[in-house]
């Protein structure tokens, strides 16, 4: 009788245990989009969690916001004191700035102003003149700390995080969830990802779609390839992402903090795979800038990077190639 019992008890828990869901959470932030997919058997975590978390973030951490940290930081002479969200970002700044020889430098705030792809509006194309001006005050040799401030050594150098901000953010989503029991997830912001687990209740991985350009560099992105993976991230830069027409003239987001211009080379996407979001957004600017031999080499190198490359060639046809780590992600997905 007593192992009837136990049966029916455990017959019965198998009956009422919940299905599996697919849940999905959508909004705006950081002047994009964010999509949230998990599964489980139950909404452990609501709209209104997430957009409260994307405004804290963007209260430290935005360009735009004039009451933000970092607005407070540029406008002030010497600095001012780092919240959390500030303080990890500065450091993995500086670290990137160090790792790639000064090509990731987030004082380049004062070149991205005068290039037209910051808060304020300007009239014109910068010249020669003023170029050398600004790059007077673009260094992160500029930047130091004491204790929890974030302090200059000059009173013109300004920071703007927006080529790792994204990153950032998906990866603090991602270990809300994680705090909150959600085991497999989709989480994607303006385009950068953060994966963990399977699809439920079939088990397969996450699929994950690369962006690539139309014929022309600049115009809209279309998917080019899909990889599936259980964990890590993938972010994308490109050309052909943030732009503008003045003069005739295509001017690309993408500043080179040691020349003052916007990158010129044969690169028009890089994406980046690495364990978080942060790693993957903060290398795939600087990968661009690089040109295509140099990233390269540089991902080569290194055992936590993996990149796909869309290049033009000499003949002006478009192709594509990636480290040897990449395409292996590419042969799992395809088996």
């Amino acid at each position: 009788m007593r192992y009837l019992c136990v049966l029916l008890f455990t017959c019965t828990a198998f009956i009422h245990q919940p299905a599996w869901r697919k849940i999905q959470i959508n909004g705006k932030a950081q002047g994009t989009t964010y999509l949230i997919t998990w599964y489980a058997r139950d909404s452990t975590v609501s709209q209104h969690q997430i957009d409260s978390i994307l405004q804290r973030i963007d209260s430290s951490l935005s360009i735009y916001n004039p009451q933000s940290l970092i607005t407070q930081f540029n406008n002030s002479g010497k600095g001012i004191v780092m919240d959390k969200h500030l303080q990890i970002v500065y450091n993995k700044s500086i670290d990137t700035y160090r790792q790639t020889g000064g090509i990731f430098d987030i004082t380049v705030q004062p070149l991205v102003q005068a290039w037209g792809f910051g808060p304020k509006k300007v009239s014109g194309l910068p010249d020669s003149t003023a170029i050398r001006a600004l790059r007077a005050c673009v260094s992160s040799l500029n930047l130091y700390t004491k204790g929890n401030t974030l302090q200059k050594k000059k009173t013109c150098t300004q920071i703007d995080v927006n080529g790792i901000a994204q990153g950032y953010t998906v990866d603090v989503i991602a270990r809300f969830l994680e705090a909150n029991g959600i085991q497999n997830y989709l989480v994607e912001l303006g385009g950068e990802i953060r994966v963990k687990g399977h699809k439920q209740p079939e088990g397969e991985k996450m699929k994950i779609g690369i962006e690539a350009p139309g014929e022309n560099d600049f115009e809209l992105s279309m998917i080019q390839k899909i990889i599936a993976v259980d964990s890590g991230a993938i972010t994308t830069s490109g050309s052909y992402r943030k732009f503008y027409e003045s003069e005739g003239k295509k001017i690309s987001h993408l500043i080179n903090p040691r020349t003052g211009y916007p990158a010129q080379n044969e690169l028009i996407s890089v994406t980046v795979f690495a364990r978080d979001a942060i790693t993957a957004d903060a290398y795939d600017n600087a990968l661009m800038i690089m040109g295509l031999k140099k990233a390269l080499q540089f991902v080569e190198k290194r055992n936590d990077l993996a990149a796909h490359f869309i290049y033009r060639t000499p003949g002006g046809s478009i192709a594509d190639t990636a480290s040897s780590r990449f395409y292996k992600l590419l042969q799992k997905t395809q088996r």
